[in-house]
């Protein structure tokens, strides 16, 4: 679907058959994650050929180890847990209440909405899905128009393997997804900017649409005085060249000890020639979206030079390609926090690398900014380790390593205030899209009988009992 042609009566027909069947059991919901995981398997080539297109180049082994393989993980985690999630918790019942029974019962909230970002089309698409489908509910999944080729086979191949009061795709532009964002979904799951995700909420609110807002922000990655520098140093950059820096959870920036700044450029001109050795023309670097992202990453560093930063290639002799939108990664030293690159989420292959006196002075300018996405710790001092994390809000962290917390199936994922709210993937995904009803079981044999009217002596007894 490329315009708004039938949006409504695509909901209305999904909404109604899963009015019609409420709460379909394990059986049927592992069918459709088995279909899903058939789609991404017997696909897997033309799904990266289609996310290459839409780059202009986007690194096939990439699309195999971050978003398919992934994608295929989330599907197992579910499938191999699912009837243990759906079974009904027992809960505490007090004394003064017992000998009855307390639970909660998971149960589908009905149609959902998903609206997936271009940077990762299959994955981010496909996790929040999974989620869904695992809790038993029906799935609207709005893609990118900046993945049109991706977006057009995701659409083909989810009709071929799911009816359409399963699960259908939409596709279209700003217009469809504000339409998108105001139909009365049982709950709406948005990945993208912190700016468009604020427009998401206000449509949502429209309905009383709860939502799971999945968005960005600066995420900081910390060497700390105790790393080993050069592993550091390593992990930073492949983590921050991994689709050329268009990654939510991507390093933002790095803090290094003052004085240590030359070292971590050496060493990422290092790292970047061994991953990279022929840059200009491997099919290992991904190029950048679209033009429109492009000329801002270009302004960044424009601007960060004019007002005295210094843009440091990490692939020397590397000069950027605006004809095929391949930007070489660049460091930034001396970025102060006036500069855009030092505001707004870089999502593109810059690294601002700014110094700092000690660990009390690199947690107080994590704080002193919006809390982000996530967040990167490299020491080996473990009291130094669980100051970090005890110190800062962050959505998540992966301490000596980047990226890897949101490949852990059984971690929450998620943001903090302008990085995002609620959470998904494996258990708590499937409670993101699951109404939690609380069930209490009264005995046969109970006092409740007790406490009604007239209230007498012995009612006055018995509430002093209860109240001391």
């Amino acid at each position: 679907m490329t315009d708004l042609d039938g949006l409504a009566e695509r909901f209305a027909r999904l909404q109604s058959a899963a009015r019609r069947d409420a709460n379909p059991g394990c059986a049927v919901r592992k069918r459709r994650l088995d279909a899903l995981g058939r789609l991404l398997r017997d696909n897997a080539e033309a799904i990266a050929d289609a996310v290459w297109r839409d780059f202009g180049q986007r690194s096939p082994a990439e699309t195999r180890l971050l978003e398919l393989f992934p994608s295929h993980e989330a599907i197992r985690h579910a499938r191999r847990r699912l009837r243990g999630w759906m079974r009904p918790q027992r809960r505490g019942v007090s004394l003064w209440f017992q000998p009855g029974r307390a639970e909660v019962r998971y149960q589908p909230l009905g149609a959902v909405g998903i609206v997936a970002p271009w940077n990762y089309p299959v994955y981010l698409a496909v996790g929040p899905l999974v989620a869904a489908l695992a809790a038993g509910n029906r799935a609207m999944v709005k893609m990118s128009e900046f993945t049109p080729a991706t977006g057009r086979l995701f659409a083909e191949l989810i009709s071929q393997h799911f009816a359409a009061d399963e699960v259908t795709v939409v596709e279209g532009d700003a217009s469809v997804a504000h339409a998108f964002s105001q139909l009365p979904f049982d709950h709406l799951l948005f990945t993208g900017s912190t700016a468009v995700g604020r427009h998401v909420m206000r449509a949502a609110a429209e309905n009383l649409t709860p939502v799971t807002l999945e968005l960005g922000g600066k995420s900081p990655a910390i060497i700390g005085p105790g790393a080993n520098f050069e592993k550091a140093v390593e992990r930073i950059v492949v983590g921050k060249c991994l689709n050329a820096g268009q990654t939510c959870i991507a390093p933002d920036y790095v803090l290094v000890c003052a004085g240590k700044e030359q070292a971590f450029i050496d060493g990422a001109r290092r790292v970047v020639a061994a991953c990279y050795p022929e840059l200009r023309t491997t099919p290992d670097y991904t190029a950048i979206v679209d033009d429109r992202h492009y000329r801002r990453l270009i302004g960044y560093v424009e601007e960060a030079r004019a007002q005295g930063a210094e843009i440091v290639e990490l692939a020397p002799g590397v000069t950027a390609d605006a004809a095929a939108r391949r930007l070489p990664p660049l460091a930034l030293l001396k970025a102060d926090g006036g500069m855009r690159v030092m505001q707004d989420e870089i999502f593109g292959p810059l690294l601002p690398v700014v110094s700092y006196r000690d660990l009390d002075d690199a947690i107080a300018f994590v704080n002193a900014r919006p809390r982000p996405l996530a967040l990167y710790y490299f020491d080996t001092d473990r009291r130094s380790i669980d100051r970090v994390l005890d110190e800062t809000v962050s959505g998540g962290v992966t301490i000596n390593d980047t990226i890897l917390h949101i490949a852990q199936d059984d971690l929450p994922f998620g943001g903090v205030g302008p990085s995002g709210m609620g959470r998904y993937h494996g258990f708590e995904g499937f409670q993101t899209f699951s109404a939690k009803k609380g069930v209490f079981r009264q005995s046969r044999l109970n006092g409740i009988g007790l406490f009604k009217p007239p209230y007498g002596a012995l009612f006055e007894r018995l509430i002093r009992i209860l109240l001391r």
